[in-house]
């Protein structure tokens, strides 16, 4: 059977969390798709039993986030990819969601559902681009104040969650028109990991391509199923890739002075976060998950 629907999950060391992340998709659409695993390494027991319902797609490296998702989806010709992690749980029809928002949003090029933690809270997963003021008072305030008006505005935490468009979705999860993805040349493999969703959102809203929240699709997100096997990488990562979002969007030679007070301000903020669990972890969700509409 033809299929115009691919899942790409991206997996490094998944352990069980693959194992549930196959089971709930299952329930998840009643359209027929195949799933590809984008496996980054090292060898996993639930990779190889992935091999029964999937296609494994081991790469030679670690290709990070963006990239693993760029191989599961090179040579697809079908109109539709999903991009997740492997600690997903899809609730009961939330991939029929995304795909009925398409029919109400032709010129989005991606779709996320509402994220939800194992704790209950609704995980800010629709944000706004990061201005400098917003971004700035984000990474400031943010991991000690939480409500501060900068991060509630950057995380859009000021309304009910309603079907919208929004500056950016979290790469965890997110229905991709494969037209959009392709024409804005997929992921940008420079990111390893972190803020490759937001520039994908970034460079597709450049060409038009709206980004649309869909809260009455639900998925649960783990979180850190794969980080934490490597937590001073990953911090180094995170930081690394917020300033080259940043810088790239204060290219020239005018911006030298705003591009070196940000590379100071987040080697410092880098520095913190290695010594303090609350720096490292960043704002918490403030909301819990029951104010969704129709919480699946």
């Amino acid at each position: 059977m033809s299929r115009d629907l691919r899942v790409v999950v991206v997996t490094y060391a998944p352990g069980p969390t693959l194992d549930s992340f196959l089971s709930t998709l299952a329930t998840a659409t009643s359209r027929p798709y195949e799933v590809v695993v984008s496996d980054n390494g090292p060898p996993d027991d639930a990779v190889a039993r992935a091999a029964a319902v999937a296609t494994v797609l081991p790469t030679e490296r670690n290709l990070g986030y963006g990239g693993g998702v760029n191989r599961g989806a090179a040579g697809f010709d079908g109109d539709w990819l999903v991009a997740c992690n492997p600690d997903v749980r899809w609730r009961p029809g939330a991939l029929d969601e995304l795909l009925a928002a398409t029919e109400r949003w032709p010129e989005a090029g991606a779709f996320g559902p509402a994220i939800v933690t194992p704790q209950g809270e609704l995980y800010p997963s629709a944000r706004s681009f990061p201005s400098l003021s917003r971004g700035i008072g984000h990474a400031l305030l943010g991991w000690w104040w939480p409500t501060n008006r900068f991060t509630q505005s950057y995380r859009r935490e000021r309304s009910a969650p309603v079907e919208a468009t929004a500056g950016w979705l979290s790469g965890s999860c997110m229905l991709l028109r494969r037209k959009a993805f392709d024409e804005v040349g997929g992921f940008d493999d420079a990111y390893f990991m972190y803020f490759e969703d937001l520039d994908l959102c970034r460079r597709m809203a450049e060409a038009g391509w709206a980004s649309v929240y869909v809260p009455s699709a639900v998925v649960t997100h783990v979180g850190g199923a794969a980080t934490r096997l490597a937590k001073p990488a990953m911090l180094r990562a995170h930081h690394r890739s917020a300033y080259r979002y940043l810088a790239r969007q204060y290219a020239g030679p005018r911006w030298l002075p705003v591009r070196l007070l940000l590379a100071a301000g987040l080697a410092g903020r880098y520095l913190l976060a290695r010594v303090l669990a609350p720096v490292r972890e960043g704002a918490r969700p403030t909301r819990p998950a029951t104010v969704l509409k129709e919480d699946r």
